[in-house]
């Protein structure tokens, strides 16, 4: 007979083996979930936070700007800033848009870095990328600046105002115009590449190497070739795609204002399937691990199998979502994460940040961090 302790370490192992994903199985799904922590931020968001690979930039009301390490939640720093439009990060700086110029900060202590005037104010966030720092303005000015110090590379003048932000992929700029254009420029000097029209105007935009996805006003989702902006194929729509859609290589993911979340071949346009959400998408759907993340307006946060649809198990997030989610990864374990942030009216913006659960539930109750933001002094009043 084989004693007990063969049988139970056997045992154990098939159950540490189930419990890890496999390379041939794909990514592991993002529920069931468990809390890693909570913050309270005691203020509202004054634009949406911005992340790089590790951190979280808050932009809260009273003109502060506070960034937190995100995995063990500690706060970094806290400093004085007036952003008008969300802020950029990456490159270890952050970029804030101001009412009259660009200012970069260092992400890993909030000192200035740079600081670039700019006359015309810009109609989106800047937009970083592989070093490169793109701002336009309302009348369709482009600038791509280098983003270490803020030089100027190139300028040019489109003539007309973008309607969403620009997007960046292997050697090209995407901008999406307010005339139902999408214009393709070389990212090294501005050059025009193509520039296609499409049914209405194209809202965010998903660019890859071979192909770029959208949505757009005409109630299509328009699949374009990269190489030369002809459409390859779209899909009729009952309503506006809402936010960029998300791809796993093999499909491709979008919400739309109808209510509704679609999975489709990235190549031949094919629908693989179709799910009628229980809200109304103010974000395009996140995908953590083979799982997407919808949220609307509702404090219930919807999950679904990429795979074939099937909703997974919902997440309650408290208070109404604040923001669009973001998710990372745990190196370690190779699990995903998503940070959520909310918000309410009086007691002020919240951020949990939830991790694909593989144990046993705690057996400790969930605590807030030791570190919140407090509360801006308000001013005296007579």
């Amino acid at each position: 007979m084989r004693p007990a302790t063969t049988i139970c370490c056997s045992a154990l192992a098939l159950i540490a083996l189930a419990a890890t994903p496999s390379r041939d199985s794909g990514p592991p799904a993002f529920v069931p979930t468990r809390l890693v922590w909570t913050l309270a931020l005691n203020s509202q968001l004054s634009v949406p936070p911005a992340y790089d690979e590790t951190r979280v930039f808050f932009s809260l009301e009273h003109d502060r700007l506070v960034a937190y390490d995100i995995v063990p939640g500690k706060q970094l720093w806290l400093v004085e800033s007036r952003p008008i439009l969300q802020p950029a990060a990456g490159g270890d700086l952050v970029y804030i848009a101001e009412a009259a110029r660009l200012v970069a900060l260092n992400a890993r202590d909030g000192t200035p870095v740079w600081e670039l005037p700019t006359p015309e104010p810009l109609a989106l966030p800047p937009v970083w990328d592989n070093g490169w720092i793109i701002a336009i303005s309302g009348r369709g000015t482009v600038r791509a600046l280098r983003a270490t110090d803020g030089h100027v590379v190139w300028t040019r003048d489109l003539g007309v105002a973008p309607h969403a932000r620009p997007a960046l992929a292997a050697d090209r700029l995407y901008i999406p115009a307010a005339d139902g254009r999408i214009f393709a420029l070389q990212i090294t000097d501005g050059s025009p590449v193509w520039e296609r029209k499409i049914g209405g105007q194209p809202n965010d935009i998903l660019a890859l190497d071979e192909r770029l996805y959208a949505g757009s006003t005409d109630d299509y989702f328009y699949c374009l070739l990269t190489k030369n902006g002809r459409i390859d194929w779209r899909w009729r729509t009952g309503a506006d795609v809402i936010g960029a859609p998300v791809s796993d290589g093999r499909h491709v993911y979008f919400v739309s204002l109808d209510n509704l979340l679609r999975s489709m071949n990235a190549v031949s346009g094919g629908q693989q399937w179709l799910r009628a959400l229980p809200l109304r998408p103010t974000a395009g759907p996140q995908l953590a691990g083979s799982t997407l993340v919808v949220v609307g307006q509702s404090a219930v946060i919807r999950t679904y199998a990429s795979k074939e649809g099937a909703a997974a198990p919902d997440l309650s997030a408290g208070d109404e979502i604040a923001a669009p989610p973001h998710v990372l990864h745990d190196a370690a374990r190779g699990l995903p994460m998503v940070l959520f942030v909310t918000k309410h009216i009086s007691k002020g913006a919240a951020a949990a940040l939830h991790i694909r659960s593989i144990d046993p539930a705690a057996t400790n109750a969930i605590v807030p961090l030791p570190n919140p933001v407090m509360p801006a002094p308000m001013p005296a009043t007579r």
